[in-house]
């Protein structure tokens, strides 16, 4: 009998984020974003930063994912994320205010800036958390 479910553990450097039985995953890959079912193949890939959204329980969860590395494997989805947060802890004006001075903080910098990497990969980072924080509304 196909499973229906499968756990999910997102793990961040200063904590296990999740730990749960979910129905689907859709993730932030670095060829574009992929889903995954219960009774996925198995695969190693990494994340950008972006938006994950995962089931659980027929309700949909949003989270902000700042990168790292995915496994699938035996029902089971292992993220290694850089950092994440949950949708809810997100203060979505707060966000926009980052992006917006992130943005500026680009737009000033010239094209080799030994920092524009850093600033780059910080709005992407802040995108990311636009990004949840909005679709959770």
């Amino acid at each position: 009998m196909a499973a229906t479910t499968f756990r999910l553990r997102i793990v961040t450097p200063e904590r296990l984020l999740l730990d749960e039985e979910v129905e689907e995953v859709t993730a932030p890959g670095a060829a574009g974003e992929f889903g995954v079912l219960p009774d996925h193949i198995a695969f190693l890939t990494t994340l950008v930063p972006g938006r994950m959204i995962y089931k659980q329980g027929g309700q949909r969860h949003v989270l902000a994912i700042f990168g790292g590395y995915a496994e699938g494997f035996d029902n089971v989805m292992t993220v290694l994320a850089d950092g994440a947060e949950t949708a809810k802890q997100i203060d979505l004006e707060a966000a926009r205010q980052a992006c917006q001075e992130t943005e500026a903080k680009l737009a000033s910098l010239a094209a080799d800036a030994a920092d524009i990497a850093i600033v780059r990969r910080a709005l992407d980072q802040h995108t990311a958390r636009v990004m949840a924080a909005s679709e959770q509304l």
